[in-house]
């Protein structure tokens, strides 16, 4: 039986290369294939889901959901896991959280609100195939009123929103190799994810990108010379980009979870919810709610009595109660 393992995407995919990072940091013998009209019948039959990426595995399992996948290459690497034991693996996992369901739709803003980048991304997805890149190209407008950026206030909020990220980043790059300490984790993963294949790569977030040169010296070659060592931060004591992912998180991706989750509840296909100053439509979405519920699973599961207890407490006093089951339960949210 190979070894190897098949990464199976696209270099424009942000869940796709946010694996390829994984994978480059567990130090796996794999190679990335992209997916098209040759192999896509058979990926999406056997793995369930038309979505990237997908791998397959030494075993010729074909597996789809990067998080998921992340958690099983962990038992599979564990010297050198994404996701650490204990208190710290819900820092990570909470922090990862915002940049899968939330970050992810200032990509697709980005991508498809500018022409020239829309036009480059729908040209590279397609091949060079116009009618593809046309159609493609239809969608891009549809995912942005999905994911709520149809406003001028929410396409600079998000904008705004995703510089200071890069501000913070550039700051911690100077105390650290990876975003909370002296090794990678998942966040690293995702956040290495958006730049590779949108914010680095596309022509107009690129220009703003360029302008911190510490982040764009990580993406494009140091974040990858790990050697397997380093220590992380304390759970109690997140580094300087790790708290302020927590104090963001509290005031955008707060109210836009529990929202999402609400209409869920009463079978709505769409809600609304107060970020920035103005009430914003967004297409209900399960998944978001499914991965909240991957977090609290892995604090009521995952942890001692004693570190659970630590974490509500924690998460309450970060204004982060999505979270958190009993305050759900208590507020009747669930």
């Amino acid at each position: 039986m190979s070894e190897n393992y098949i990464l199976y995407g696209g270099e424009l995919s942000y869940f796709t290369r946010k694996l390829e990072a994984a994978l480059i940091f567990y130090g796996a013998d794999f190679e990335f294939r992209a997916k098209n009209n040759d192999n896509r019948e058979q990926l999406e039959m056997r793995s369930g889901t038309h979505q990237v990426p997908v791998l397959q595995t030494p075993e010729n399992w074909l597996i789809a959901d990067s998080t998921p996948i992340m958690t099983l290459l962990d038992n599979r690497f564990p010297n050198r896991s994404m996701f650490p034991e204990g208190r710290l693996g819900v820092l990570v996992h909470l922090l990862e959280e915002y940049f899968d369901e939330w970050i992810a739709r200032t990509m697709v803003h980005y991508r498809w609100h500018y022409p020239n980048s829309a036009e480059f991304a729908a040209n590279r997805m397609a091949a060079g195939n116009p009618e593809a890149a046309a159609r493609v190209l239809t969608w891009g407008p549809k995912a942005c009123r999905a994911t709520g950026t149809d406003s001028q206030r929410q396409r600079q909020a998000a904008e705004d929103e995703y510089v200071r990220i890069l501000e913070t980043m550039e700051k911690q790059l100077t105390l650290s190799p990876y975003l909370l300490g002296g090794r990678p984790t998942a966040l690293d993963c995702v956040v290495l994810g958006g730049l590779r294949a949108h914010t680095n790569m596309d022509p107009d977030p690129k220009i703003i990108v360029a302008n911190y040169p510490r982040v764009v010296d990580w993406a494009e070659a140091s974040a990858d010379n790990w050697s397997g060592q380093g220590d992380l931060c304390d759970f109690d004591s997140p580094t300087l980009f790790g708290q302020f992912i927590l104090e963001e998180m509290a005031q955008t991706y707060q109210p836009y979870a529990l929202a999402n989750k609400a209409a869920l509840r009463v079978g709505a296909k769409a809600f609304h919810a107060e970020i920035y100053a103005e009430q914003v439509s967004y297409l209900c979405r399960p998944y978001i709610e499914r991965s909240r519920q991957m977090l609290e699973s892995r604090i009521n599961n995952q942890l001692t009595i004693s570190e659970r207890d630590s974490v509500l407490s924690w998460l309450n006093h970060h204004q982060l109660n999505s979270f958190n089951n009993d305050w759900l339960q208590k507020n009747d949210l669930i």
